[in-house]
């Protein structure tokens, strides 16, 4: 194995490993603070280690620390076990961490908590070793008012009254010595949760307004299950359950073992977003069984791979086809992102330096979809998608339960394809890896769900204002959801509509009134693009009655460039900066500019 240098984490994971954690925790809302006391079981990795462990901790109040099991304190012995007590409480305004009063809920009775530790968050909530380098098991207990319910990425190992407090409840959770986990895959929520049951081994989980929805909208959750394990492999994590948070938190979904987390933003009505579902799934094989060494130029090889399954059980449930055209979408925001950060930066590249760079201002399409460009083009090169799903399935096997680095993975695709050497050797891996930009080589995917798509689109770039009533409500009624948003897609990057183009869209499609926060999203960028000042209000109450970032910072940024509303787009922010999680906030402030 490669030795770990990983530049996100202080912690010494070269010289010991922590093995499990043992976590006790008191969730005090009141206080908007986790009172904790956890006992990492820590292995020294090298003869005559002078420290222990150097732990990663951000914003932690450590109240003591115990070190046990050392023979002695100045000879620590390569394998050996100790274990580290230390007992510690969280800041209110720990990154890992929202707090939610009850009217930012639905319920609007009860307040809520929910963690997001991708990627170095964990540290604000425990004492750890914070790298992916490092996987390890736990076993918590979570004491919580007895009207909350408290859930963990892990499987759930009963409950009993807090015996210390009769108000209280303390509920159970172990992760299988099995089946070892990296820190930032450690999730906890504590809310008024109610669950259905959507399949054998899986409940969806939420408030209790938005639990029936739910449960239609991922009731084909087990037949995405059987597709993964008939792709890459026997399911190994036991339960596979699914929450969906309140409209704060900042990403689609959150691969955490045992309980996926979700955005509500993906509750569409139609089912028609539930593929986030799949990409989801897809990571507890790559991911969460086999993950990325550091964050560092190495994140594609969970994105990218995760992408490449997802999108084969699209293949496998419904057509190529359309895995055909969720390749077209992918590349438009490649695209996207590379116009965002501009074609010469590092971060476009698929293995950027992330030295001194925070990991969530990295944070981009790139890894996923530039990295299922290239095991695309592989796929194409190699013999198809049979042909290369047997090696993704083969790497899985391979590197299960550990961690894996891209040097790795190259050497055991050349391994694996053996046969075809001249094929990997004409593959021009420096500009795929460590040049920035678009990707060297642009599949060419079958166009045939998306020409419905482009031809609209061109149809209204070339309209002139006597060729407007030639549309009609029909011209969207034969498109299906995903090519919608496709269209929408594909007109973000013309040049801006007319006005007049853009009401007369309003007025035949009715646009304003559909649910998809897909479509909705696109459509208000290219109402407000297009300077339509009665799409500015409708604009910033989508940017801050949800929180995902993929919508919230687009949107506050095209309010932004939209001279006459600039101000107001920065008053919204600083109004309702309370109720985004932290990271969505640090984002939107350097978005928008804003000193402090």
């Amino acid at each position: 194995m490669t030795p770990v240098l990983d530049p996100s984490s202080f912690s010494s994971v070269s010289k010991c490993a922590t093995k499990h954690l043992n976590l006790i925790y008191h969730v005090e809302f009141d206080r908007r603070v986790l009172k904790g006391k956890v006992a990492l079981t820590v292995e020294v990795l090298e003869d005559k280690l002078s420290s222990l462990v150097q732990c990663d901790m951000n914003d932690l109040m450590c109240k003591s620390r115990l070190i046990k099991g050392l023979v002695h304190p100045k000879m620590k012995i390569s394998g050996q076990h100790v274990i580290v007590e230390i007992e510690y409480e969280t800041s209110p305004s720990a990154t890992a961490l929202q707090w939610l009063t009850p009217t930012q809920t639905a319920g609007k009775k009860h307040p809520y908590l929910f963690s997001q530790c991708q990627a170095t968050h964990c540290r604000t909530m425990i004492p750890c070793q914070d790298s992916p380098s490092v996987k390890h098991t736990y076993y918590a207990q979570v004491s919580v008012p007895r009207e909350l319910v408290a859930l963990m990425s892990a499987l759930h190992d009963g409950q009993e009254p807090d015996p210390s407090d009769s108000s209280r409840v303390i509920y159970r959770f172990r992760q299988p010595v099995s089946v070892p986990m990296p820190s930032y895959l450690i999730a906890i929520v504590v809310g008024a949760l109610e669950s259905r049951e959507i399949g054998p081994r899986s409940r969806v989980w939420s408030e209790k307004e938005y639990v029936d929805e739910a449960a239609f909208e991922f009731s084909e959750t087990e037949s995405m299950l059987k597709t993964a394990e008939s792709l890459a492999g026997p399911y190994v994590w036991g339960q596979y359950d699914v929450l969906v948070l309140p409209p704060s938190f900042p990403y689609g979904g959150m691969e955490n073992p045992c309980l996926t987390f979700v955005t509500p933003t993906v509750l569409a009505g139609d089912r028609s977003l539930a593929g986030v579902i799949a990409h989801e799934i897809s990571h507890s094989w790559t991911g969460n069984l086999v993950t990325n060494r550091t964050w560092e130029g190495i994140f594609w090889l969970n994105e990218g791979h995760t992408v490449y399954i997802e999108r084969m059980i699209a293949r496998c449930m419904a057509s190529e086809q359309l895995r055909q055209f969720k390749g077209i979408g992918g590349w438009k925001e490649l695209q996207e992102s590379v116009k965002q950060f501009g074609a010469n930066n590092v971060l476009t590249n698929l293995v950027p330096n992330l030295h001194e760079v925070d990991t969530d201002e990295a944070f981009s399409s790139v890894p996923y979809e530039k990295g299922f460009a290239l095991l695309y083009h592989l796929e194409e090169l190699l013999g198809g998608p049979e042909v290369f799903m047997g090696f993704v399935k083969s790497y899985i096997q391979l590197f299960a339960y550990g961690t894996v680095t891209t040097e790795e993975w190259k050497n055991y695709l050349f391994t694996y394809f053996k046969d075809k050497m001249d094929i990997l050797n004409k593959v021009d891996w420096n500009a795929w890896m460590h040049t920035p930009g678009m990707a060297p080589v642009k599949p060419q995917y079958d166009t045939t769900m998306a020409d419905a798509c482009t031809a609209l689109c061109q149809r209204w770039v070339k309209a002139k204002e006597e060729d407007l009533a030639s549309f009609t409500e029909a011209d969207v009624k034969k498109l299906n959801s995903p090519q919608l948003i496709e269209f929408m897609a594909l007109l973000l990057q013309e040049e801006p509509l007319p006005l007049s183009h853009v009401k007369k869209m309003q007025e035949v499609y009715q646009l304003n009134s559909v649910k998809n926060a897909e479509v909705r999203f696109r459509w208000l960028r290219i109402c407000v693009k297009a300077h339509w000042e009665e799409a500015v209000p409708l604009a910033l109450k989508m940017a801050t009655e949800q929180g995902r970032m993929k919508f919230t910072r687009p949107l506050f940024k095209e309010v932004y460039n939209f001279s006459k509303y600039s101000d107001e787009a920065v008053k919204t922010f600083k109004e309702n900066r309370g109720a985004l999680h932290p990271v969505t906030a640090m984002m939107v402030v350097k978005d928008l500019k804003i000193n402090g």
